[in-house]
C-alpha cells in the first residue's frame, strides 16, 4: 500500500482546501477496512484454513503489483475540462477486454477511460483506486469486480464466499472503493457480476467448466448484496446480469466464447446499460442539488 499512499501524499502537497479532510478520510477508510477484516477473522470461530482465505485476500491489497500498468497513460492524461463528463471504468479482465472489442466504438465521442486489468481481485483494484480513478478526477466511476474473488475463494476453501469472513473481505473492498469515490465527489455506479456458463470450448473443442470455481448461486449472493448496498448508500446499480442470463441461469451462449468473458455481442448488450446507469447517476446528483 506504500505506493498508493505515496501518491496520496503527492496530491496533498499539490492541492489546497478540502484536500486535507479528504486525505484523512481516505486513510481512515482504508485503515478501518483492514481493521474490520482482521477483527472479523479473529472473532469468526472458523478453522485456521478458512481464516487463511481472508488473510490471503487482504495480503493481495498490500502487495498491489499493478500500480505501474497505467502510470504512464495516467501521467499523459490532461485534467478534465469543466464541462467534461469523464468516466472511469474500473475492474478486471471483463473491463480490460472491452478495449479489444471496440470500447471506443461503443462510446463514440465520450471521454470514457478503461482501467481494467485482467485477473485482479477487489483487493488489488482497491489498492490502485487512488492512482487509476481518483487522480484522474472523473465525474463517474463504474466498478465491476468480484468474479475473480469468487474463484479465488472457491479454489482455497470449499465454502467459497459463503464463508462469512471471506464474504466480508470482498464486500469491505467494494465499500471502501465506493466511499473513497464519494469523498472525492465522484459518482458511483456499482455493476452486477455477469452470469457465467459451461457452454464455452477451448481450442481443442473441450468443454470449459466455469461453474465449478464460480458457482452461479455465489454470483447471485454477491449481486444481491451489491444491489442492496447501492440502494441504501445512494449509489447507482448497473444490472448486467439480468440482461445477459438465459433460462438455465447461465451466460447466454451467443454473448461469450468462453463462458466467462463477453464477446463483441456481449459488450454490445453491456454498453447501452452502462450508458443508462451513468446518466442515472448524474441525474440523481442533479436531483440532490435541487
Amino acid at each position: 500500500m506504500s505506493a498508493g499512499l505515496g501518491e496520496g501524499h503527492y496530491l496533498f502537497l499539490e492541492l489546497e482546501g478540502s484536500t486535507v479532510s479528504r486525505l484523512v478520510t481516505t486513510l481512515s477508510i482504508l485503515l478501518l477496512s483492514t481493521a474490520s477484516i482482521q477483527s472479523y477473522a479473529l472473532q469468526s470461530g472458523d478453522d485456521a484454513g478458512v481464516n487463511t482465505v481472508a488473510v490471503q485476500l487482504e495480503a493481495r491489497r498490500k502487495d498491489c503489483p499493478s500500480l505501474s500498468i497505467y502510470r504512464e497513460s495516467n501521467a499523459q492524461l490532461p485534467l478534465p475540462t469543466k464541462d467534461e463528463t469523464r468516466v472511469v471504468f474500473m475492474g478486471n479482465s471483463i473491463t480490460a477486454l472491452w478495449a479489444d472489442h471496440g470500447f471506443g466504438e461503443f462510446f463514440v465521442g465520450k471521454p470514457y477511460i478503461n482501467r481494467g486489468i485482467s485477473g485482479e481481485l477487489t483487493s488489488v483494484i482497491l489498492c490502485r483506486f487512488q492512482s487509476d480513478v481518483i487522480a484522474l478526477k472523473p465525474r463517474v466511476v463504474v466498478i465491476l469486480a468480484g468474479t475473480n474473488d469468487i474463484k479465488f475463494a472457491n479454489v482455497h476453501d470449499v465454502a467459497g464466499i459463503t464463508r462469512p469472513s471471506t464474504f466480508q473481505v470482498i464486500t469491505d473492498n467494494l465499500v471502501s472503493m465506493a466511499e473513497l469515490a464519494r469523498r472525492n465527489d465522484i459518482l458511483v455506479v456499482l455493476a452486477s457480476l455477469l452470469p457465467i456458463s459451461d457452454y464455452g470450448k477451448d481450442k481443442d473443442g473441450k468443454q470449459i467448466i466455469i461453474t465449478a470455481d464460480r458457482p452461479p448461486a455465489q454470483i447471485k449472493t454477491l449481486n444481491d448484496w451489491i444491489k442492496a448496498y447501492a440502494a441504501r448508500s445512494g449509489h447507482t446499480y448497473l444490472d448486467y446480469h439480468s440482461a445477459m442470463v438465459d433460462e438455465k441461469g447461465f451466460l447466454r451462449d451467443e454473448l461469450s466464447d468462453d463462458g466467462l468473458h463477453p464477446n463483441k455481442n456481449g459488450y454490445a448488450v453491456m454498453s447501452p446499460l452502462a450508458g443508462q446507469a451513468i446518466a442515472t447517476a448524474q441525474k440523481s446528483k442533479r436531483s440532490d442539488q435541487n
